[in-house]
């Protein structure tokens, strides 16, 4: 009985790590990483380089990049005209700019 209460135990625990989704991002700590590093070219939400890829929530559609992956992908690796932060940002910092990123999207940037 308690061999089997234990590999039910040990059940539940790989489970629960196996399916529960990584630490939540700190939209509030992205908003200082934002300001530090990202304002330059998107302050608004919008794209001094290419104004047709804003940060505004219809372009994020647009350009599939509406998904906290897609968003983390871009800024760590960079593409085109943006520039990689792989390196001069840890993963959480990068993580907490997408959460604020989307968030301030789905509020229009307000």
């Amino acid at each position: 009985m308690k061999k089997i209460f234990s590999v039910i135990l040990l059940g539940i625990a790989i489970f629960t790590f196996a399916f529960s989704s990584p630490a939540l991002a700190d939209a509030a700590s992205g908003a200082k990483v934002f300001t530090a590093n990202c304002a330059q070219c998107h302050a608004g939400g919008k794209n001094l380089v290419n104004a047709a890829k804003t940060l505004k929530k219809e372009a994020l559609v647009k350009f599939h990049m509406d998904t906290a992956e897609a968003i983390i992908a871009q800024v760590t690796n960079g593409k085109g005209a943006m520039p990689a932060f792989k390196g001069r940002l840890k993963p959480a910092q990068i993580e907490d700019v997408a959460a604020y990123v989307l968030d301030k999207a789905d509020k229009n940037w307000k």
